[in-house]
């Protein structure tokens, strides 16, 4: 429970995926990469409830994980065919789960992102009750904070002059969503059927955290960083 209110977290996870093979359920420093982020979404006592929407409830089970683990905190929720694929939005994955398991507020995160910190989750909660409390936001998502000099793919200049460099700290900020975290409500998804609402706080995620595993090179990249994890070390938050 979140300012008495019922949170729901929401992990999709297939079985199929393009790029890196079975990504979902491969070892990676110690235990399936599933469990990272599960593990550390049940260490939030504010999350009531971790809904995993999955076509491989099969694949889970050989991984030991049940329908009703720690203590009723995991549902698991049979991915209905229609839904199922590489080319379905997400927004209908979580269409189905928020028509199904009524929540007042719902994190949706995925698998692909297992350096999230129970921290940062704490902090994006804060961030979003306090926008729906006071009516200035309905929703959050995660963004990263790039100044940098931006070009078309035909070599114009985007954010800059070329013939009047500042520093890249200088410049203006644009902010990249990452994928590492959304906060919604029942309303605010109905309202724009999507995870993103109308008033969405745009908040930015620690660089290292923000880790996702898209293609081969960003598991070299999260193993490195996760076996230090899992070491006991304390990642930077920038």
């Amino acid at each position: 429970m979140i300012y008495g209110k019922r949170l729901t977290a929401l992990l999709p996870m297939k079985a199929h995926s393009a790029r890196v093979k079975s990504k979902n359920f491969r070892d990676i420093a110690g235990k399936p990469l599933f469990r990272w982020i599960l593990d550390t979404m049940l260490e939030v006592p504010e999350i009531d409830l971790v809904v995993i929407n999955t076509d491989a409830r099969d694949i889970l089970a050989a991984e030991g994980l049940q329908d009703g683990e720690a203590n009723g905190r995991v549902m698991i929720r049979d991915r209905k065919p229609e839904i199922c694929g590489d080319f379905v939005s997400m927004n209908l994955v979580l269409g189905d789960d928020i028509a199904n398991v009524p929540s007042d507020h719902y994190l949706m995160t995925h698998t692909t992102n297992p350096l999230l910190s129970p921290a940062t989750i704490r902090r994006m909660l804060d961030a979003y009750m306090a926008g729906v409390e006071a009516g200035t936001a309905d929703s959050l998502f995660t963004v990263n904070r790039l100044q940098t000099r931006f070009y078309t793919p035909e070599g114009a200049p985007i954010n800059h002059d070329p013939d009047n460099l500042i520093r890249t700290q200088d410049l203006d900020p644009y902010m990249e969503e990452n994928s590492v975290g959304y906060l919604f409500s029942p309303d605010s998804f109905a309202a724009t059927e999507a995870r993103i609402g109308k008033k969405p706080i745009l908040f930015t995620t620690p660089s290292l955290e923000s880790v996702d595993i898209d293609e081969p090179s960003d598991w070299f990249i999260a193993e490195s960083l996760l076996r230090r994890v899992a070491a006991g070390e304390t990642l930077p938050e920038s």
